[in-house]
């Protein structure tokens, strides 16, 4: 491995801290994958030995719910990991992880990444906080889906989003990746149809614009006052 990739790990956050001869360590146990949009790159219910994280491009973690629907997790964006319950309690994946768009993984063997951790325990803690972080995201998600109607899980998804991906363009936050309205039906429990109309609704009330799939937050405000139903 060159020093490209010491490089890039310093962009990731679960190893950015460590020496320059420690990063080079990890480097060496790290395989690169590339994928194209749309690729699977392990199904929810398959045995898992590895920890991924995103070099390049963006991955979309899901599991299939009983009525054949999709309910989206996760967005894992450039520089995270994902996967990472595995490294600690092993068996199967719990969702599905499919490309976005066009990307490069990086996939390390739990048994290389055991003997690592044995070695530099910080990188197990901030694994943790990873896990740590996902869990609390995960029971907001639960709870929004028992306690909000669909106008108050979609506001509440959009800020969500912003704070996780947004780019602060003009004052506005846009969310920084295209969107289907069927995957923001996956991410809220709803239908298309719906998404559509509650979409119609928050950018007549100039809550929000759409261009190009991507969505942009004009009323944080608003969009929190409709979160708070």
């Amino acid at each position: 491995m060159g020093m490209g990739d010491n490089q890039l790990l310093k962009h990731v956050p679960i190893f950015a801290d460590l020496a320059d001869d420690e990063q080079e360590k990890i480097s060496r146990i790290i395989v690169y994958r590339k994928y194209r949009k749309g690729m699977i790159i392990f199904m929810e219910g398959e045995p898992g030995d590895e920890l991924y994280f995103v070099k390049e491009g963006r991955v979309k973690l899901a599991k299939l719910l009983e009525d054949g629907r999709e309910q989206i997790l996760h967005f894992v964006q450039k520089g995270e990991v994902f996967a990472e319950i595995l490294l600690f309690d092993g068996g199967s994946f719990p969702a599905t992880s499919e490309v976005m768009e066009d990307a490069e993984i990086g996939i390390i063997r739990n048994t290389d990444l055991d003997k690592l951790l044995r070695e530099y325990p910080d990188i197990a803690i901030k694994l943790l906080k990873v896990m740590s972080k996902r869990l609390r995201r995960a029971q907001l998600q639960i709870r929004d889906l028992a306690l909000k109607d669909t106008f108050g899980r979609m506001a509440s998804t959009l800020l969500k989003l912003a704070g996780e991906y947004g780019v602060v363009k003009d004052g506005v936050v846009i969310i920084d990746f295209s969107l289907s309205q069927q995957e923001l039906a996956n991410l809220i429990g709803s239908s298309r149809e719906t998404v559509a109309r509650i979409l119609s609704d928050f950018k007549r009330q100039k809550l929000i614009s759409v261009t190009r799939q991507k969505i942009s937050i004009l009323n944080k405000k608003g969009l929190l006052e409709w979160s708070e139903r």
